[in-house]
């Protein structure tokens, strides 16, 4: 029997307990113990490219190699999930259209602001993003406004993808043949999203640990993070959503995935209860209000 040599790298406890807490300290993304197989499976293969011999080995390269940012940021491509679709979670969308928008709108119309930022927090291949794009374009109630959606993520693999916004099959499983007509448009090795759509999105990396850069970003209307804290430990979601909540202008909105919630993670947002879906919004008036 011939084996690889990736097959044949073992991960000692030690050395899971020392890459997982660099993964984590990066990122926020948490390995548990039952997680040692993935992590020394998929961390295998960087050992081969690098021509290490052991997981230590590794763990000093992401700790003192001059290229370690390089490598964490090129590792988070192998250890992320990144499935995803057109106008997923449509109860929420149609919140999100039908409910939301109509109250967000009225309510910067009354201080004399016509601007909408919105941003897709881990917009992955950037299915999302694009159908935020689309669920506003035309509306007749958003003549004159100025329109940004930000898409960001930390795997640059699916940001290339992303700014390219070509799709196959898969990713529209849930989209109305009318939307494909109207938004995309076909070429060899897919559907790309039309010019249109692409001018109302910029896609960017951001690592949601990095508050420096989630500063950067300025204030946003609405956030959607859907699917993405589910891979954080409760200190992380605490860091990572505390950030959300100083990025969301007074009365904001976060929308979460449907398995996800802030239960025990904060008191700071206010869960509303709208037709279609509920949503957690940042109340008007936060003087003196704590986690």
């Amino acid at each position: 029997m011939t084996f690889t040599l990736d097959s044949e790298l073992i991960m000692s406890d030690e050395e899971f307990c020392l890459l997982r807490d660099s993964v984590y300290s990066h990122c926020g993304i948490y390995f548990d113990n039952e997680s040692k197989y993935i992590l020394e499976k998929r961390l295998a293969k960087r050992l081969t490219a690098l021509n290490l011999t052991s997981f230590r080995d590794y763990y000093h390269y992401l700790k003192y190699n001059r290229k370690k940012d390089q490598e964490l940021m090129d590792i988070m491509d192998i250890l992320t999930t990144n499935e995803t679709y057109f106008f997923r979670e449509a109860y929420q969308l149609k919140a999100f259209t039908d409910e939301v928008i109509p109250e967000l709108l009225k309510r910067k119309a009354l201080s004399g602001n016509r601007s909408l930022r919105i941003w897709s927090a881990g917009c992955s291949t950037g299915e999302e993003a694009y159908t935020i794009a689309m669920l506003l374009h035309g509306k007749a109630e958003l003549q004159g406004w100025k329109i940004e959606i930000v898409g960001t993520d930390i795997s640059q693999r699916v940001l290339q993808h992303a700014r390219r916004a070509v799709y196959g099959k898969s990713s529209f499983r849930a989209t109305d043949e009318k939307d494909v007509k109207q938004f995309f448009v076909e070429q060899e090795d897919g559907l790309k999203v039309c010019n249109e759509i692409r001018d109302l999105v910029s896609i960017s990396h951001l690592n949601l640990f990095d508050v420096n850069r989630m500063i950067m970003l300025g204030k946003m209307d609405l956030i959607f993070c859907r699917n993405v804290i589910i891979y954080f430990d409760l200190a992380a979601k605490k860091r990572v959503v505390e950030s959300f909540f100083n990025t969301l202008y007074e009365g904001g909105y976060l929308l979460l995935g449907h398995s996800e919630s802030l239960m025990n993670v904060t008191t700071q947002f206010t869960l509303r209860h709208f037709k279609n879906d509920m949503i957690y919004q940042k109340p008007e008036a936060t003087v003196g209000v704590r986690p």
